[in-house]
């Protein structure tokens, strides 16, 4: 692919460690502009850490040869390359003692993590919340920030998850494979990133007053007496910025399952591949 264009407000980042979210090659933004328009060969990747190469007309608050991390745009290249063009706004600054493949693994996690329990389910202090997918990339930043402002957290996910979930701040596990989760009984909030069965099952966990988050699909039912969400995470460079300083004073921890070389791009989409966290993909040493 020819280097990006860096249009106005851009930035052009020469990429260090991109992340991606497995299913993107099913989102329409992968393979189509704004309007809709077909703009194959398409690069995917939505997170990335590295470093501002070039600076796009109007483009103000970051410098050529400053250490960043961030999102890409939905509709345009993503960070699986070499080179990308990001919009300033969607990058942060990122400390020299921060290792760009655990940045990578922090922009969609991280901001959906806080914007589902926070933004949107308004969790507080003695809540107890329900989190699903408890060791993957968004739960596993989910558990912490839950525990971190003093929620009473329940995990679930495989039965190979239980330690990860545990050892995050979960106070209670259930196996989706061999437990039944309505025994757990109703919770303020649920926050879910599987979809399916799991999403529909959670609508009566819900109890009334309290808040069912979903970032899988939109969920088809209403807890009798709550809310139920369905949301696509935004850009927010204040909150990177927040997350990136807990990053940096152990109270929180990204986990990154595996970090690959960009060559391995494509089998690390392939549907049976399962590592605990995010997968990094490594474009520059």
């Amino acid at each position: 692919m020819p280097y990006p264009h860096a249009a106005e407000n851009d930035v052009i980042v020469r990429v260090h460690a991109a992340g991606f979210t497995p299913g993107e090659l099913d989102w329409p933004a992968t393979w189509s502009d704004r309007g809709g328009r077909d703009r194959t060969p398409s690069i995917p990747g939505h997170e990335l850490s590295g470093v501002v190469a070039e600076l796009g007309y109007g483009t103000t608050g970051l410098s050529v040869g400053q250490r960043v991390f961030g999102l890409t745009d939905w509709a345009r290249n993503g960070s699986l390359a070499e080179y990308t063009a990001v919009e300033a706004r969607n990058l942060a600054p990122l400390a020299a003692d921060i290792d760009h493949t655990v940045a990578a693994a922090l922009p969609i996690s991280g901001l959906t993590a806080w914007q589902g329990l926070f933004d949107h389910a308004h969790l507080t202090t003695g809540q107890t919340v329900l989190i699903h997918g408890a060791a993957g990339g968004v739960g596993s930043i989910a558990v912490q920030l839950a525990r971190e402002v003093g929620a009473h957290v329940i995990g679930t996910g495989r039965a190979d998850d239980r330690e990860v979930a545990l050892t995050l701040g979960a106070q209670t596990f259930v196996d989706l494979d061999a437990e039944d989760v309505r025994h757990v009984g109703q919770v303020d909030v649920v926050f879910d990133v599987i979809g399916g069965d799991v999403l529909d099952l959670s609508t009566e966990l819900v109890r009334p007053g309290g808040t069912l988050v979903s970032v899988a699909v939109p969920p088809t039912a209403q807890p009798k007496d709550g809310r139920a969400i369905f949301f696509v995470v935004e850009p927010d460079r204040a909150r990177l910025s927040d997350l990136a300083q807990r990053l940096r004073t152990g109270r929180l921890n990204p986990i990154v399952g595996a970090v690959r070389p960009l060559s391995e791009t494509p089998s690390a989409f392939a549907r049976h591949r399962r590592t605990p966290g995010k997968t990094i993909i490594q474009v520059r040493q």
